[in-house]
């Protein structure tokens, strides 16, 4: 028998499409959305699932940027054939891009144990939303919002790349969180920070569900409910771009800041009564 059914599957779907994006924490939604199912959350199969869905909500990215990433990949592809092309931004953007995978690659390997054990506690998650809440706050604050997309550099990316670590540790914490955060403090404006973010995901997020399909498909969750969580995922995160990224042309994080600290604070209630299970 499958750990996630079909209508769970559906259930955690929606979940992923609307959080993966809005900086609110996907992973620490899915957990606790599982753990008021009574799915275990740091089940392997569990875990895997979650990871595996992601590649939905990153389609999303790829078909709505699509004119962007296309843009950015003959770039690239016209550089490595000719070093005189090797001059434009895009050509570089997406060497930076690669770089600044690196490091959540590497420390994803090196912590798994940890990030599928001990730190996927919904203990974590709360503490994780609301810490990251005075984060986010603080960054909004800071940042002065001046520069746009075609001003990020190479040191921009890096720093941003390297803040998906703080919510690959800390579930919860929110990977767009972290990267907007990270990019309001470096100066750019909230469609940039975000704009940048997306293209940050891409490979983080596509590698992490490729590399944990052969856990979730070998530890106990079928097919059918892994293809009904990716696709349903894909649909809702697509409206969820789009939404996301007039809502930050107009307006600032606030609203994400404070809805963090309510559902914070209920995860804590709930744990705290034992209505739901760490």
């Amino acid at each position: 028998m499958s750990a996630i059914s079909v209508g769970q599957a559906a259930v955690l779907g929606v979940v992923e499409g609307v959080t993966e994006f809005l900086p609110v924490s996907s992973t620490g939604h899915l957990k606790i959305t599982e753990g008021l199912m009574n799915i275990p959350v740091d089940d392997q199969s569990v875990v895997g699932f979650s990871a595996v869905i992601q590649v939905g909500a990153i389609a999303a990215v790829l078909v709505y940027f699509f004119k962007d990433i296309k843009r950015i990949v003959s770039a690239w592809g016209r550089g490595l054939a000719n070093k005189n092309e090797r001059y434009h931004h895009d050509y570089k953007f997406a060497w930076w891009v690669i770089y600044a995978t690196i490091p959540i690659v590497l420390v994803g390997l090196a912590a798994k144990p940890l990030i599928d054990g001990p730190l996927a506690s919904l203990w974590v998650v709360a503490g994780s939303l609301i810490v990251g809440s005075g984060v986010m706050w603080a960054a909004d604050q800071m940042g002065r919002h001046k520069r746009g997309e075609d001003d990020t550099s190479f040191k921009d990316a890096m720093l941003v790349g390297c803040s998906q670590i703080l919510a690959l540790l800390f579930p919860g914490f929110s990977r767009s969180g972290a990267t907007m955060s990270t990019a309001l403090i470096l100066d750019l404006d909230r469609v940039a920070a975000t704009r940048l973010s997306f293209f940050l995901g891409i490979p983080a997020l596509t590698g992490a569900g490729i590399y944990e399909l052969k856990d979730a498909l070998g530890a106990g969750v079928g097919a059918a409910p892994l293809a009904v969580g990716t696709i349903v995922s894909f649909v809702v995160a697509y409206a969820s771009i789009a939404w996301l990224l007039k809502f930050v042309a107009k307006h600032s994080f606030n609203a994400f800041v404070i809805y963090r600290i309510v559902i914070g604070l209920a995860v804590f209630g709930l744990l705290a009564t034992g209505t739901i299970n760490a």
